[in-house]
């Protein structure tokens, strides 16, 4: 299937197709933005004050640009989206009624939005298996529980989680060392199920699990490409710094497999001229198949090789397995390429002329690259193309794997991790054995039980206690009905979060 034939479904004439039409810009808008304002003064009109506090004083609960207040340590002016206005009502909403848990059954039908909306949880609540629902007990009795079941617990039965929304590093750090002491390395966090591959990737190929640049890169940046990415839906503050890296020229790429509207035109409320007529984002989009990326990125990184648009120097100074590369490349057909990438050569050397006529380039990707089967050889591709042109090291160029909340690379860096230490060591017996001497108590150094391995476990019934600070397995690993199995097994589950979620409401083993 060729680009043609792929973007048809989303070229019908609809409203908002219509409203390209209309002065103003006014189809460049993305839809619903004044709606999220309306409902943002709707939600917190009983605590409009505080809502304030929270958004001119306070952090963003949702984004990983590091915003303070509405402002950042980058770009002058007012930095406010609408996820932000959304997950504001996380701060202001008002206790959850006690008595909504005395019986479960009623809120098993309800999805995850549904349930946070029923308000914070206020104080420890206790569920005992056969019971309908939870009552509530005090931070004392509560403790001591859980404390008294990890110490007459194995090790090896105990596993605990992070999620990385509202987790500084501080968290992090201290839960690992914590768990450490118990005897085992059974910690994980969310950084493994969004992004593991581009760690994986990126210490394979540069040495470093993190990005390599800065959103201030993209302000001097001459091309930046979006491979599986969606910054518009998913961290819309970043748009406004690609509003302003093409106001300094820049050129944007998105690979993806789908036409997203809001990378093709974006509404900015923050910027003026952005409010009025709207910003064009992608000035190239290259529509593939569902998995395929490394065949599009092989047939455009072929063209670069093809006809000497490598930058020689950096190869031969700072690379390794070059020739190796440019053997494979060269036994993959255009033929090949094209059935598998379900794209045109023309499109793959328009890209690569995009990226020829590029002095500094930026390579962002996001989940629609690492959560596949082979993430870790789809990041190694981009990483490829970035490296034969020299776009690592430089200001205006780098590899970004985008996350969607500022705490996942930290969880990662802190040791958060079954299979690494602080600083993202590898947990070998010689970096066990160097960190026990520092913290003066004895480290294990066997690897730990990742996240699917915890509900593998606690399926088998082989998982006495399972402590989890934010995280749903139910909504985000496969299969619910052997998740949700697997959880009802344990014989305590340990739920520490701000407000309710699916997997609180499954029976306790």
């Amino acid at each position: 299937m060729k680009r043609d034939d792929l973007p048809k479904i989303t070229r019908r004439w609809t409203p908002r197709n219509w409203a390209g039409l209309l002065p103003f810009g006014v189809g460049r808008q993305k839809p619903n933005n004044y709606y999220e304002m309306w409902k943002a003064l709707k939600d917190n009109r009983d605590a409009l004050g505080y809502a304030w506090r929270i958004l001119s004083q306070g952090v963003c609960d949702g984004c990983a640009l590091g915003t303070t207040g509405m402002t950042d340590w980058t770009l002058k002016g007012v930095h406010l989206c609408n996820i932000r206005l959304r997950l504001l009502r996380l701060n202001t909403m008002p206790a959850l009624p006690a008595e909504r848990l005395e019986d479960v059954a009623r809120l098993q039908g309800m999805g995850a939005g549904a349930l946070s909306e029923l308000g914070r949880l206020p104080y420890p609540m206790l569920r005992r298996r056969g019971e309908r629902g939870f009552t509530r007990v005090d931070w004392e009795e509560a403790l001591t529980l859980i404390a008294e079941r990890i110490r007459g617990t194995a090790p090896e039965r105990l596993a605990f989680y992070l999620t990385s929304r509202g987790i500084p590093n501080e968290t992090y750090y201290a839960a690992q060392k914590a768990v450490r002491a118990m005897g085992c390395n059974n910690i994980d966090n969310a950084a493994r199920v969004c992004h593991s591959p581009s760690t994986t990737a990126l210490k394979r190929c540069t040495g470093a699990g993190a990005t390599t640049c800065s959103y201030s890169d993209w302000l001097s940046s001459d091309l930046i490409v979006f491979i599986g990415s969606n910054v518009a839906n998913n961290q819309p503050v970043a748009v406004k710094y690609l509003h302003f890296a093409k106001k300094n020229g820049a050129k944007i790429a998105v690979i993806n497999t789908y036409r997203e509207p809001g990378m093709e035109n974006y509404w900015i409320p923050s910027v003026l001229e952005s409010a009025v007529f709207g910003t064009k984002i992608a000035d190239r989009f290259f529509l593939v198949r569902i998995g395929s990326d490394i065949a599009f990125i092989n047939g455009v990184l072929k063209y670069v090789l093809e006809n000497d648009w490598l930058d020689r120097d950096f190869v031969a100074a700072h690379t390794t397995g070059f020739e190796a590369l440019e053997a494979a490349l060269a036994a993959q057909s255009w033929e090949a390429l094209e059935a598998a990438s379900g794209s045109a050569r023309t499109e793959m050397r328009a890209l690569a002329g995009m990226i020829r006529d590029a002095r500094r380039a930026v390579f962002v990707w996001s989940m629609g690259i690492t959560q596949h089967a082979r993430g870790v050889d789809n990041v190694c591709a981009i990483i490829n193309l970035a490296l034969c042109k020299g776009f690592v090291g430089r200001e205006g160029c780098g590899l970004m794997p985008i996350r969607g909340h500022s705490g996942v690379q930290g969880g990662a860096e802190m040791g958060a991790y079954a299979t690494a230490l602080p600083g993202g060591l590898p947990l070998t017996p010689e970096n066990a054995a160097a960190i026990s001497k520092h913290w003066q108590f004895e480290v294990p150094a066997s690897p730990g039980l990742q996240a699917p391995e915890m509900i593998e476990r606690a399926h088998d019934g082989r998982l006495d206690v399972l402590y989890s600070v934010g995280g749903n397995f139910l909504d985000v690993l496969p299969d619910p009905g052997y998740v949700e199995a697997a959880l009802g097994r344990v014989p305590l589950r340990v739920h520490q979060d701000i407000v309710l979620s699916r997997q609180m409401l499954v029976e306790p083993g």
